[in-house]
């Protein structure tokens, strides 16, 4: 078994697909997206279904704020403020795909979007990992049997970290989380390592604290950026960021699945036109 992650895929399906395609995660590992499966790109509709299709084989999907941004505009479509937010973000390409669906089918899709979570973790052979669209706002108080940098996290630890962030921040948190330490990691690197998207990793620059290395790569597209190694992580990174920047389409993003087994990064490019 092995575990997936990937995020911010911005309504680009035919390079989710041929990703998924390659990588082709079988029906035992675990799965995560990470959340932005709208907006932007040509084709959210087409990204909605694969996405969704992965949660009926044991896949997990994290709200996002574009996800987000478009619930509070169909909660209250009187508000033009709602409309603005959505619609300034992209949201005209989602608001089309959906208007050719039956009526039950948009219906169906936005019920299970309504019902997404906001953060998921999981247990990579000793370490824990814990993902967010965004990331998480560091140090917020929480209850804990051991110290805050104590190793031995368990289940109930991390849910409790987790429940004390505010859901705007798992949403929309970028500067707090990619320029200040977790304080999540031991000096041995214990302790959970957290994987985000929502910022595209070329705006890391001048953001990131300790990056691993330059977030474009000599192709021009943006890659994946380990974050915060230093001697207080046992020079283990704190934060991962996997937003490679598909939402700027060719050119400049492309989409990554990250196998946390291994770290093994699998990259789409984003072709012309799509």
């Amino acid at each position: 078994m092995a575990t997936y992650v990937f995020s911010d895929v911005h309504g680009h399906a035919a390079t989710l697909d041929r990703l998924l395609n390659r990588v082709a995660p079988a029906d035992e590992d675990h799965v995560y997206m990470l959340g932005d499966m709208i907006d932007r790109g040509p084709d959210p509709v087409g990204v909605l279904r694969l996405c969704r299709n992965l949660t009926e084989h044991g896949g997990c999907v994290l709200m996002g704020n574009h996800e987000d941004l478009m619930l509070n505009y169909l909660e209250v479509p009187d508000d033009p403020l709602n409309l603005i937010n959505w619609q300034g973000n992209g949201g005209e390409t989602t608001r089309d795909g959906l208007a050719t669906l039956p009526e039950h089918e948009c219906i169906d899709l936005l019920n299970w979007i309504g019902e997404l979570p906001l953060f998921a973790y999981e247990f990579v052979g000793s370490r824990p990992y814990v993902m967010t669209h965004a990331g998480i706002r560091p140090h917020v108080p929480f209850d804990r049997a051991l110290e805050p940098r104590a190793a031995g996290w368990s289940e109930d630890d991390l849910m409790a970290m987790l429940e004390a962030q505010a859901p705007e921040d798992l949403l929309w948190i970028r500067d707090d989380f990619w320029g200040v330490p977790t304080d999540l990691l031991d000096m041995s690197g214990e302790g959970p390592v957290v994987v985000a998207g929502h910022t595209p990793t070329a705006y890391l620059e001048g953001m990131a604290d300790r990056p691993n290395r330059r977030p474009v790569g000599e192709d021009g597209l943006c890659r994946m950026v380990e974050v915060g190694a230093c001697s207080a992580t046992g020079d283990v990174a704190d934060r991962i960021d996997i937003d490679c920047g598909a939402a700027g389409g060719s050119g400049f993003g492309q989409l990554l699945m990250l196998r946390l087994d291994d770290m093994q990064e699998f990259y789409e490019p984003v072709l012309e036109g799509e």
